[in-house]
């Protein structure tokens, strides 16, 4: 309850925004994704791609079913798109990925929804403390240029999908992502800057395709046991 209270003073902001997209509105988003992708590796015009696949994915999920949507978090990131979150129905996950596809310029869809029962608000607080306190960890690095990466955190998960300007770099971000207290596990979807990212689709999607191939282009660095 509390937690998907959260999450609405999130969504209403969001889909005022949604509908002000023409005009002033749009006028207005644009200037802050232009102020951000200043300083990002995405550029002006990615950044506004991506921007507006998120909405209207969050859009599609509000329509499908807004109990659903709550229980989701999306990162989108050079048209790739990074689908986290719980649920209990098989179902809403299969549709979550679907609606995920449908925008223009999506590239890639990953899936990363777990179905099973939530950890409640207090396995939410858990996971905004671990997300919170590594962002601080990046944004203080000097070697680390923070705004290129997103972080999500699901029962203690921590996914990471953005740009790395090399290999140190990236290895550093894990390396902070492992020592952040709770972490047991770091998924990263993060590319290097100038290589393309591989190419990765969600098995369940497989049923509304002719045909697909799908490879692994994440890592995963598990803690073990300790928080």
């Amino acid at each position: 309850m509390h937690s998907n209270f959260i999450k609405l003073m999130v969504i209403i902001p969001l889909f005022l925004t949604l509908q002000a997209c023409t005009g002033l509105g749009m006028a207005t988003t644009a200037g802050v994704v232009g102020g951000t992708a200043a300083f990002s590796e995405n550029g002006v015009k990615q950044t506004a791609i991506d921007t507006r696949i998120r909405l209207e994915i969050n859009d599609l999920w509000f329509k499908y079913d807004t109990d659903a949507f709550l229980k989701l978090n999306l990162t989108v990131e050079q048209g790739r798109v990074l689908v986290t979150g719980v649920v209990q129905n098989p179902d809403q996950r299969v549709e979550a990925i679907r609606l995920a596809w449908q925008p223009k310029d999506v590239s890639q869809v990953i899936n990363e929804i777990r179905v099973e029962e939530g950890d409640g608000i207090s396995g939410y607080a858990r996971d905004a403390f671990i997300s919170t306190n590594l962002r601080r960890k990046l944004i203080f690095n000097s070697d680390i240029k923070s705004i290129n990466y997103s972080i999500d955190t699901v029962k203690a998960t921590v996914f990471i999908m953005g740009i790395a300007q090399d290999q140190d770099e990236l290895n550093a971000v894990i390396a902070l992502a492992r020592d952040t207290n709770y972490v047991q596990q770091v998924i990263s979807y993060v590319k290097i800057k100038g290589n393309e990212a591989m190419q990765l689709q969600d098995p369940a999607y497989e049923a509304t395709q002719t045909s697909a191939t799908y490879e692994t282009s994440y890592q995963t660095y598990d803690n073990g046991d300790g928080y």
